[in-house]
């Protein structure tokens, strides 16, 4: 079935919640769409024209996998899980390299050239060539994570089902996110950009370039090409000023350094090494 019908027939579905587990048409649907999903011809989320557009009817089919499927036991040598959706499997085949114990659950889509480390990498989520996902690391339900990045130890990558209308976590090609940081609440990290270990950024975080004179405050968004810390900034409460955590801007990465800088260069051509 062509992805515009598959489409269709989701949107249908999806008002007839006391039909998904029972009408078995809804479930070859369903699980169309996650073939597609697990192969990576289309994705939650898409650039086009200069934005990233979410692709809504793809979330809800995710949701509607969750009904359609029954529990089952899954097996591997020792090892031995009880759940709704079974393991990705064949990484020879798909070019991807995978060190025990990394599992990613079938419906995401890691492209060829990709390290796994012990990491964990959810449904929906999808993660672009020759990307390394390091020791630790979560990759959170319909997550997008670009080629050539470099996702640290400890990094935290949330998910987003619902609201459907909310934005995934995502991270653009070239970008390095450094050991522990939190991604979460539909935060974009646009191409080239560098992390520091331990910047937290959601949705109200405030993010300030100190590059200038006087700084520039943002929410939501990493530009291209910045190199960020975690800092701190006063915040008056009823019993005081106390200090709330945020994100700076220090510097900016030139298009022509090579793409697989090291962290601390980064930092140490801002005079800055943490």
């Amino acid at each position: 079935m062509k992805v515009n019908r598959l489409k269709l027939e989701i949107e249908k579905a999806w008002n007839q919640k006391n039909l998904w587990t029972t009408d078995a048409n809804i479930k070859n649907v369903v699980l169309q769409v996650i073939d597609h999903l697990e192969t990576g011809s289309i994705r939650v989320s898409n650039y086009l024209n200069g934005e990233w557009i979410i692709n809504e009817w793809i979330k809800k089919a995710i949701i509607m996998y969750f009904s359609v499927q029954k529990m089952n036991t899954i097996e591997l040598g020792p090892l031995e899980f009880y759940d709704k959706i079974p393991i990705k499997n064949q990484f020879k085949k798909k070019g991807v390299r995978v060190v025990p114990h990394a599992i990613a659950r079938y419906g995401s889509y890691i492209s060829p050239g990709v390290i796994l480390m012990p990491s964990y990498v959810n449904i929906g989520a999808y993660i672009g060539n020759n990307t390394m996902i390091d020791t630790w690391a979560t990759v959170g339900s319909c997550a997008q994570v670009g080629s050539r990045v470099h996702v640290s130890g400890g990094v935290g990558i949330g998910g987003v089902l619902e609201p459907l209308q909310g934005r995934p976590v995502i991270i653009e090609n070239d970008a390095f996110i450094g050991s522990r940081c939190i991604l979460v609440e539909g935060v974009l990290i646009k191409e080239g950009a560098v992390l520091g270990a331990n910047v937290v950024l959601t949705s109200s975080t405030k993010i300030f370039d100190v590059t200038n004179e006087k700084p520039i405050e943002s929410k939501g968004e990493i530009p291209k090409y910045s190199v960020v810390i975690p800092g701190s900034y006063p915040k008056k409460f009823p019993s005081g000023i106390y200090h709330v955590p945020c994100a700076m801007i220090i510097g900016k990465r030139k298009e022509s350094t090579d793409k697989k800088i090291s962290l601390n260069d980064a930092l140490r051509s801002h005079n800055l090494v943490i």
